[in-house]
């Protein structure tokens, strides 16, 4: 086995008993497959990398577990298993293809990063086109310097909660009031959600 981490030997300790064998035979498959690779820990799940780059990464839930590679398989293979990974929810070492097989693939994902390549992973949704800020917010961001600076430097996605929280306002004073302290966070650089953000 190539370079393991202790942090993966307690990730699988502490899964369900029905998980500890798919991940161990995940593991020893993955570094059989590929004897240089890494263990690592990425977003609380085990990975595996190859060359500094992601490989493959495995995740042990309530009543299944989930493989997938970095490199997304394209076309038929991946339909509906998107979100699961590679092999959907794996519920047992049936549901896994034979170990020869599952090491092609894992080579076949070696051979993409030797050789530079990445599957372009394609967006699940087509993104939102740019919030339209209504009149009246405009019209205060001209007259707040300070705020309109941070509200042209906030992504999409800050402007939106924005200008959401002000027009879904039922009632006039809501909106006059929103407005108002939208500003108000917006000149001292705040993004709307600011109070949950570390």
């Amino acid at each position: 086995m190539g370079t393991t981490d202790p942090r993966i030997d307690a990730y699988i300790a502490k899964s369900a008993g029905f998980a500890r064998p798919i991940l161990e035979h995940l593991r020893k498959t993955v570094h059989a497959a590929c004897p240089p690779c890494e263990e690592t820990v990425k977003w609380g799940m085990p990975f595996f990398t190859y060359n500094g780059r992601p490989l493959a990464n495995m995740a042990a839930f309530k009543a299944h577990c989930a493989f997938g590679f970095w490199n997304r398989l394209s076309g038929d293979e991946a339909k509906g298993k998107e979100a699961m990974g590679e092999f959907g929810r794996i519920e047992s070492l049936r549901d896994l293809p034979p170990k020869t097989q599952l090491a092609k693939m894992v080579k076949a994902q070696m051979a993409l990063i030797d050789a530079g390549q990445s599957v372009v992973r394609k967006p699940k949704h087509e993104p939102k086109p740019p919030p339209e800020a209504p009149a009246e917010l405009l019209a205060a961001l001209k007259k707040n310097a300070a705020a309109r600076r941070t509200y042209e430097a906030f992504p999409p996605s800050h402007k939106r909660e924005y200008v959401e929280w002000i027009v879904e306002a039922k009632r006039d004073e809501t909106r006059q009031s929103r407005l108002a302290q939208a500003i108000e966070w917006m000149a001292e650089g705040k993004p709307r959600h600011w109070k949950y953000q570390r």
